[in-house]
């Protein structure tokens, strides 16, 4: 095994997507990055995980080094762009998606592909669209990349709960607007307001939901209502004081939970969650606040 990473072009709907891929024993953990992120996102998580664990990551079509990549940029060709990634890969593959990559990442879960055999969802865009998804607040998010500005305010007053070091900042300022015009609305204006509850509730694999307690974009009560009851049965972890970069802002306990999982979790047989969606029969039980396993910064499990 090494810790060395490798660059992998896989062929996609109008060019390539070049993957970072680092091989290993066990599932790969294969990274799917936020609306405005970029691979680069994971690499404070990269970090915290053993050298030795099989890890990819990629740029979505639209951002980062793969912003030449033509249209559309929807969730459903998102997710055909993984699929090829998880199929290039060619092992198994636990899929871990950020905020709208969590959508991609569900529904890519959906298709039961066979390599796919767990899934964690950070801090994840849920199935069903909350109330608060409203056209005036798409209308208003889809300006929040428009310049540094922007940008900067969006990072330090939504999608943090504390500061973030100043490359930290500076990297996400610098991701956000590297998107392309058509990549950067297409989330705020269609995305984000895709009801998916159907595809995600073919899934067929262990699920992992890692949410911040202080969240202010996915909040854990928005994942306890709208994403838990169709995703079940998931298993849903809060990571104490942090917001929605969860990746940024708590890289050390993502990164325990991650190593925690990656092994553990495996497909579910089909008949035992099928794929014909009935919401009533899907939900899960009530859930109290103490149901939930809450982790410090640290990776501990918080008294």
């Amino acid at each position: 095994m090494t810790s060395a990473f490798d660059e992998l072009r896989v062929p996609v709907a109008g060019g390539s997507l070049t993957v970072h891929h680092r091989s290993g024993q066990g599932p790969t953990l294969l990274f799917l990055h936020y609306w405005g992120g970029s691979a680069r996102t994971w690499e404070p998580v990269l970090a915290h995980l053993d050298p030795r664990t099989p890890v990819a990551s990629y740029d979505h079509r639209g951002w980062g080094r793969s912003n030449a990549l033509p249209g559309p940029f929807d969730l459903a060709q998102l997710a055909k762009d993984a699929i090829a990634v998880v199929n290039a890969l060619d092992t198994a593959v636990v899929l871990v998606g950020h905020s709208m990559g969590g959508k991609v990442a569900q529904l890519v879960a959906a298709e039961n592909l066979t390599a796919v055999t767990g899934l964690v969802l950070v801090a994840p865009a849920p199935p069903e669209p909350p109330p608060t998804i409203t056209p005036q607040f798409q209308r208003q998010l889809a300006h929040a990349y428009d310049n540094p500005e922007t940008v900067a305010s969006a990072v330090d007053h939504v999608l943090t709960a504390h500061a973030l070091t100043a490359a930290l900042r500076a990297a996400v300022i610098e991701d956000s607007l590297a998107g392309t015009a058509a990549a950067r609305t297409e989330w705020p204006l269609r995305g984000i307001a895709e009801d998916i509850t159907t595809a995600a509730g073919r899934i067929c694999v262990d699920t992992v939901v890692i949410a911040g307690s202080k969240d202010r974009v996915e909040p854990v009560g928005v994942l306890r209502e709208h994403l838990e009851p169709f995703v079940a049965p998931a298993r849903t972890y809060v990571l104490v004081d942090s917001g929605h970069l969860v990746p940024l802002e708590a890289p050390r306990a993502l990164a325990d939970q991650l190593a925690s999982h990656r092994v553990s979790l495996r497909p579910r047989h089909a008949a035992a969650h099928p794929r014909t969606f009935a919401p009533e029969a899907m939900k899960s039980p009530a859930r109290t606040p103490a149901d939930l396993k809450t982790v410090d910064a640290h990776g501990s499990y918080a008294k």
